[in-house]
C-alpha cells in the first residue's frame, strides 16, 4: 500500500510590507501561499513575528525564520520556496506627522528659483542670444535686437520639452514609459533597499532581538 505524500506548502515571499506597531506579522502578510486547503488557513493566519519598540522601524523576516515557524507547527510539511529569501517589514509610528505646507512652498521656491538660475546661466554661456539674433538675421535679412518670433517659441519650447522629458504633467503621466526621474529614483530606492537588508542581516542573530 503507497503511503499518502507528505503536504507541500509552496511560498513567495513579498519584497515589502507595512505593519503598525505592536501587530503581529502573519504568514499571509509576508508571502504568497500555495497549499493543501485544509492547512492553508492556518497557514495564513500563523504568527511570525511581533514587532517591538527596540526594533526600530524596519524588521527583516528570512526564510530560515518561516521555515522553523511552519515546521514547529507542521513538522511533517515539505517546504518550496521561490524568489527573493527575504521581506523587509516597514513598522508604522502610532502618529502620523502632518505634512508642512509652509516647508513645502519654500522647497518648491527654492527649486523654482535655482531651475531658473541654472536655465539663464546656461543661456549666457553659450551667448543664445546672440545665437537668436544671427538666426533671425539669416532666415529674414533683418538684423533686431530683440527677435521675439524666435525666442517666444523658443520659451515654450523648453517648457513643453521639459514636460516631454520628465513624462508627467502635474499628476498626469502622459505615456506608460518611465522618465529618467523615475528610473533615477527606482535606482536609488533599489540601493537603500539593499544596504537595509545587509544591515538587517547583521541585527538578525542579535542577542538582543526577540524571537518571539
Amino acid at each position: 500500500m503507497q503511503e499518502n505524500p507528505a503536504p507541500t506548502l509552496y511560498l513567495r515571499l513579498r519584497k515589502k510590507m507595512k505593519t503598525g506597531q505592536g501587530q503581529e506579522i502573519t504568514l499571509g502578510q509576508v508571502a504568497q501561499l500555495i497549499a493543501d486547503p485544509e492547512y492553508e488557513q492556518d497557514l495564513r493566519a500563523m504568527q511570525i513575528y511581533r514587532p517591538s519598540a527596540r526594533d526600530g522601524n524596519l524588521v527583516l523576516i528570512d526564510m530560515m525564520m518561516i521555515v522553523a515557524k511552519v515546521k514547529e507547527r507542521f513538522p511533517f510539511m515539505s517546504i518550496e520556496h521561490f524568489g527573493e529569501p527575504h521581506v523587509l517589514v516597514e513598522i508604522a509610528g502610532s502618529r502620523m506627522r502632518r505634512p508642512s505646507y509652509v516647508l513645502l512652498f519654500f522647497t518648491w521656491l527654492l527649486l523654482f528659483i535655482g531651475s531658473g538660475l541654472a536655465i539663464m546661466n546656461f543661456h549666457a554661456d553659450v551667448d543664445m542670444a546672440v545665437a537668436h539674433r544671427r538666426i533671425y538675421e539669416l532666415v529674414t535679412g533683418h538684423r533686431v535686437k530683440h527677435p521675439y518670433l524666435l525666442q517666444i517659441p523658443y520659451s515654450f519650447g523648453i517648457g513643453a520639452g521639459m514636460i516631454l522629458f520628465f513624462n508627467h504633467l502635474f499628476k498626469k503621466k502622459i505615456n506608460e514609459e518611465p522618465s529618467p526621474l523615475d528610473v533615477e529614483i527606482f535606482t536609488y530606492q533599489e540601493s537603500v533597499h539593499r544596504y537595509v537588508i545587509t544591515e538587517e542581516y547583521g541585527k538578525l542573530n542579535s542577542p538582543e532581538r526577540d524571537s518571539s
